[in-house]
């Protein structure tokens, strides 16, 4: 992950400017590119956008008009990946009547859709009482950020994720019931150059329309695992990283869809194999980077430090928010290249926080979150463990050297998602960083994804036990 520096940026954003952009107010861009087709959409909890389609012309003459609020059932930031609610939820069930909720459409932020010909994206807000509402995931990344910032802190942040590739599209994965998917490589293609002419053309595509979106991509390679996939964006502000994370995903499926692919960013859709999304983070006063010091053993300042700190502290705390559903603690293997303890170390893959690059581009990666984890969320967890270690002035615990997964010291990774939400409900930390209110809301979702489980039997269930018990 390359950091670019502050000036760096502000040179890229100035020659961006020189060129049409596919990025700006709806009616610039549907005059400019002929468009026809509007995706309005807010983000769930589970990190996927949720919204509808209008007629392009339509949409502008209502909202021009002040004839359409736009709304949509409040349970779209409240369900498992199944669309379910909790039954007593305060928030969305039968109890509440599932009422909608109103949406703040950000129409000066509207995005071409190159993977969608004639289409753009507009992304709103979801509002309770004329103000942001509380349990969304972007008012929660929001207020972490808010936090920082009356320390006097900003934050850039570059994601690079993971996922995997198989033959055939998500439509005749699904006919063949998710059995025998092949995938789209075969072998450990780690960062190989020769790559299967499918996955190229794939590759390809991918940056152009994601480019054509104004979302270009630092870097895409093969990964260790058969069939995948690694993405690398440049450094940015933390909501547009988050938002062009979505959006990523959402072109992954669309451009896989062309070329007869199926993608999953599932944490581990198959035994041995897991698929990250690492968080890269870095702090600035007054745009100079405050992270780094030049210190011989780890490079941080004492700001780095109680970041540091702060991470190790709070990540337990908050596990749901990184790792939200069963399968993501299938990842969390000892030499997998995902950590399994929550240790932190100098250029340390092993670890769950890793201090990497020099200098002023010196900065913290994040290796908890799954490639299944709501971005916003991750980071905003992060973000609170960041805040927390400056704000209590905490001192980490010494670094990892070698092989993290061997040191003792250093706590484990839950096993369960089940663990991780009793810890996260029982955490006063977690109530005093995030909101009570959003603890027993998130908490209440992860638990939708526990219970969905604990009634299903499963393949390798019947195969260890059928002949054997």
């Amino acid at each position: 992950m390359r950091v670019a520096t502050r000036s760096a940026r502000s040179r890229a954003a100035r020659a961006a400017a020189t060129v049409q952009s596919p990025v700006g107010p709806l009616h610039g861009l549907v005059d400019a590119f002929g468009l026809d087709t509007v995706l309005l959409a807010a983000i769930d909890v589970q990190g996927r956008l949720k919204g509808k389609t209008y007629d392009a012309q339509v949409l502008l003459e209502r909202l021009r008009s002040g004839r359409i609020t736009p709304e949509m059932c409040g349970y779209v930031i409240g369900t498992d990946l199944g669309m379910s609610t909790p039954q007593h939820g305060a928030f969305a069930s039968w109890n509440t009547g599932y009422g909608d909720i109103a949406l703040l459409p950000d129409l000066a932020s509207a995005r071409l859709l190159p993977w969608l010909p004639g289409a753009a994206l507009v992304l709103a807000e979801p509002i309770e009482d004329s103000w942001p509402h509380p349990l969304a995931p972007t008012t929660l990344l929001n207020q972490q950020l808010t936090h920082l910032a009356g320390l006097g802190l900003n934050v850039a942040v570059g994601i690079e994720t993971e996922f995997i590739l198989y033959e055939g599209t998500v439509g005749q994965a699904a006919a063949a019931g998710w059995r025998q998917l092949r995938p789209a490589t075969w072998d450990n293609r780690d960062y190989a150059i020769d790559q299967p002419s499918t996955i190229a053309a794939f590759s390809r595509r991918l940056r152009q329309v994601l480019g054509g979106a104004g979302l270009p991509v630092e870097a895409v390679k093969l990964e260790g695992a058969a069939g995948q996939v690694e993405v690398t964006f440049p450094y940015g502000e933390p909501r547009l990283a988050c938002e062009q994370h979505l959006l990523f995903k959402h072109a992954v499926r669309a451009t896989a869809e062309e070329h007869g692919l199926a993608p999953t960013f599932m944490a581990s859709p198959a035994t041995g194999v897991s698929s990250g999304m690492h968080l890269h983070v870095s702090l600035y006063r007054d745009d100079q980077p405050v992270l780094g010091s030049g210190r011989e053993e780890t490079g941080l300042s004492e700001l780095g430090e109680q970041a540091v700190a702060g991470l190790l502290e709070v990540l337990p705390q908050t596990a749901p928010l990184w790792a939200p559903y069963v399968n993501s603690y299938k990842r969390f293997a000892k030499h997998s290249f995902a950590p399994a303890r929550f240790a932190w170390g100098r250029d340390n893959r092993s670890c769950a926080v890793r201090v990497v690059g020099h200098g002023g581009g010196l900065h913290l990666e994040v290796r908890l979150p799954g490639a299944d984890a709501n971005p916003h969320l991750a980071l905003a967890a992060v973000l609170a463990g960041v805040r927390h270690g400056i704000e209590a002035g905490l001192k980490p615990r010494p670094a990892s050297e070698g092989d993290a997964y061997r040191d003792a010291e250093a706590p484990l990774i839950p096993r369960h998602l089940a663990d991780a939400v009793r810890t996260f409900e029982a955490s006063t930390l977690a109530a005093d960083l995030l909101g009570e209110r959003q603890v027993a809301h998130l908490s209440a979702v992860a638990r939708l994804d526990v219970d969905d489980h604990a009634a299903c039997v499963t393949n390798a269930e019947v195969e260890r036990g059928f002949a054997q018990a």
